[in-house]
Parts: structure tokens; sequence; C-alpha cells
């Protein structure tokens, strides 16, 4: 029997599968009529639990049970902030992310953009349950500012020395590595915890210190700060600081695509809908082989900015005397209304009452240096940027570098290398974003561009 006649003898679509492996289990047995196989289909339809121990169809009759027995998952609700700037279908990625089966508590930024699974500025909560998609491809892309001892007007007095520190101490784009391998405590630690890592840990060493294509970046800018402020451990002023943007790379990537397969192989089939939002049980084996992976990528990742921060200032010759870092791309096992959960934060920024982290604006915005007031509507979290407001396709088509790259001149941001895709004129206002947000961090300092880098190749992004 085939698939359309299966369905039309009521054999529910989800089950069809499982009906056609007990008839070719009955043929292997010995078989029956034709006639017969559909009187045995009918009866198991009827009464599936008398044939639970059957060798041919108790598999199928419990498929039958287990699809009866289906109650949809009841979508949580989610909070927006800025919702007058979201799109619509950030809101459908949201809402499908809000079905997932555990999912307790949810929220969407005011930098909100479409993404794989989870939306770019979307905050999942989930019970027991970690989903690789909402953490990203990119793992632990985080944000990390130095405050060098040097002064403002040297950023133009000493023009090319800033310059030859970027080019000399950075490597962008898909596939960049150093010549020789940079040491890091990192390489180090455990690799071999999954297959993944420990067959990527060569390619991550070579990596270690570089960043990817996209929106990663390095630049050197004013740092403003208004009152001093005795975490960063630094007085009021002005300083030159040195902000970068990147992830952990091709390993990163390949951890996310990796344990996203193995999810959703195992996708029950009422949820094969939910795609990339397939999630793993935190207790199980693959589960808690993610968890360790991405925080072996966090650590890595960490350790890319400390190796980029390292040779830069090296070349420049300046010392660093206060940062402040965090991720964007990760989960935590966090506590919430007295409940442990997994808080998925994919663009987001961790904004616990009193933790300070970086968000950006963009090649000619400025960067915040924030503290979280820890609003409990947003599972403590922030945007992660001025977010995208235009598809990188679109915006190589409206968009000449060339044009864009001496008008930031004329504005006193000069730009070594970077792509139509990532001009200023694709992002949001992260103005009227920081506005959106203000119940959920308050600005410590502020960091203006002047010197930037990015991938200029126009390779693909990783993240």
């Amino acid at each position: 029997m085939n698939k359309r006649q299966l369905l039309r003898l009521g054999v529910p679509v989800d089950c069809v599968e499982e009906a056609i492996a007990a008839i070719q289990r009955l043929n292997q047995a010995g078989g029956l009529a034709a006639k017969q196989v559909k009187t045995r289909i009918k009866a198991v339809l009827h009464h599936p639990e008398q044939f639970l121990t059957n060798e041919q169809f108790g598999e199928f009759a419990k498929t039958i049970i287990s699809d009866r027995n289906f109650v949809p998952t009841v979508p949580i609700t989610y909070r927006t902030w800025g919702a007058e700037g979201v799109d619509d279908t950030s809101h459908e990625q949201m809402r499908q992310a809000c079905s997932v089966p555990g999912a307790w508590r949810a929220a969407l930024m005011p930098d909100a953009h479409v993404g794989y699974g989870l939306p770019i500025g979307g905050v999942l909560a989930c019970d027991n349950a970690v989903i690789p998609y909402a953490v990203g491809v990119d793992i632990a892309c985080r944000m990390k500012l130095s405050v060098l001892d040097m002064k403002p007007d040297m950023l133009d007095s000493k023009f090319n020395l800033f310059k030859e520190s970027l080019e000399g101490g950075t490597r962008f784009g898909v596939g960049s590595q150093h010549q020789r391998p940079q040491s890091h405590s990192v390489m180090d630690q455990d690799w071999t915890m999954t297959r993944i890592t420990r067959e990527r840990k060569d390619r991550a060493w070579k990596q270690l210190g570089t960043s990817g294509s996209g929106n990663h970046f390095v630049e050197f800018g004013v740092l403003t700060l208004n009152d001093p402020d005795e975490e960063l451990g630094i007085q009021a002023g002005q300083y030159v600081a040195l902000l970068s943007h990147s992830g952990s790379r091709g390993v990163g990537a390949a951890v996310c695509a990796t344990y996203s397969d193995i999810a959703r192989a195992k996708l029950p089939k009422k949820y094969q809908n939910l795609g990339r939002l397939a999630w793993l049980d935190f207790d199980s084996e693959d589960g808690q082989e993610y968890w360790a992976a991405m925080n072996l990528m966090g650590d890595y990742a960490a350790a890319n900015h400390d190796v980029i921060h390292r040779l830069v200032t090296k070349i420049l010759g300046g010392r660093i005397i206060a940062g402040v870092e965090n991720h964007h791309n990760f989960a935590w096992k966090e506590i919430h209304g007295e409940k442990e959960v997994i808080v998925h934060r994919k663009g987001a920024t961790p904004a616990a009452p009193g933790e300070l982290g970086v968000i950006p604006g963009s090649m000619a915005d400025p960067a915040f240096v924030v503290r979280g007031k820890g609003h409990p509507d947003s599972l403590r979290s922030a945007s992660h940027g001025a977010g995208r407001q235009m598809s990188r396709k679109k915006a190589r088509s409206r968009f000449n570098w060339k044009t864009v790259q001496k008008d930031l001149a004329k504005k006193g941001v000069r730009v070594l290398s970077a792509g139509a895709d990532e001009v200023p004129g694709v992002y949001k206002d992260i103005h009227q974003v920081m506005s959106r947000q203000s119940d959920l961090v308050e600005v410590v300092a502020r960091f203006d561009p002047r010197i930037v880098k990015m991938c200029g190749d126009g390779s693909k992004p990783e993240d």
C-alpha cells in the first residue's frame, strides 16, 4: 500500500511512515493479501491498544496512540521593546519560537530583525532545553572595548601609526587566519569534549585572533565618560579606545550546524515545522555535549578578542587601562522568578542589575557602554546593537562603497576597509534604539568611531 491509499484509510499523515514500515515487516514475515492488509490497518486504527505487543504492528499502534494524545503547545506571549521599529517577519519568527515546547518566557529587543530560527534581538527562556539556533551560528559573538592611555588628538596626529596597528594586528574574512598560530591558554583547554571540537581544534588555533566577515569590525575611537566610574576605574574625560566585534569563527559555526542537525533529526513529527528551532533536552547526552562545546566557544571567542587587542596595542605601543566586554550570542543557565531556566540571547546583551556591556551603532554612529537595570520582563537583557533595517543584497544594490567612504572621511571617520553591505544606512538609528530601551540600561559612556576596519572582500558573513 502506498501513502495515498493509507491516507484514504484514515492513517494520520504523521503515522504513514510507520504504517509502511509495519507492512514491510509483515511482508518479511510471510505477508497477507492486500485486502487482509487493509483490514489489519483498519483494526489498528480502531483499537491500537490491542496491537501494542504485536511484532509487526506494535510500533504503528504506538504512533497512532501518540498522535491521538498529542496536545499542541500553547504559545507563550512576549513583550517587545520599540515595536514601531520591528518588522512583521521578525514577529512571525518570535511567535513561532514561543510555540516551542518548554518555552517559558520571551522578549524582543528594539534592534530586532530576521535571523535563522530565533530572530536576532530575540530572548527566549526555556525549561530544561537548549536550542542551537536560538544561540546562533556565530556562538559567543561578542564585544570588547579597551580604554588606552592615549590622548584623542593622537588619532589625527599619529593616524598612520593607528592605521598600521589595525592593518598589522587584524585579519578579516571567511577562512582568514594568522600565518603563525597565536598563543592563548584557551588552546590548553579540553577540546576533546566533542567530536566536532576535537576535529576543528587545529583550524581554531590557526584562526585564533582573527575576525570573520559581515558586521565584524575592529576600530579606534574616542570614548567620552562624563562622570567617573568606579567599576571602570577611570576618571571622567575623553580617551582613545579600541573596540572589536567578533565571535567563534568557523569552529563555532560547525558546532551550531552539528548539534542543530542532531536536534532536527530528533524533532517530533508534530513539530517538524519548527525546523531551525529544534531543541535538545538539556539533561540528554547531546544536550550536555552542545552545552560544553558552546561554553568552550565562549572562551574561544573571548580569546580571539584578547589576542586582537594584544596584537593591535603592541604595534601601537599603547597601554590598556580599563575595559568592558560581553557575549551577545549565547545561552545561560539563570534563575528568573525563582525558576531555573536556559536563557537564549541571540543578538541581545545581558543587562542584569549593574552589569556592564557594550552596544554598538555603526561605523558612523556611536557605541555605548551601558549598565544593566535588570528588567524582569526583558529577562535582564537589552539590544546588541542598532539592528539591520536592510538586507545585504539590497544594500549592495543601493550604496556605492567608495562614495560612502569619501562621505565618512569628510565627517572624520576613516574606514580602512569594509563593504557596501555594512554602510551606516543599512542600520536603524542607534539613538532611537537606545531611547526605546531606557528602562533596560543606563548609558555610562559614549564611543565615537574614528578609524574603522572591517572585511572588505565581499565574502558571505559567517553569522
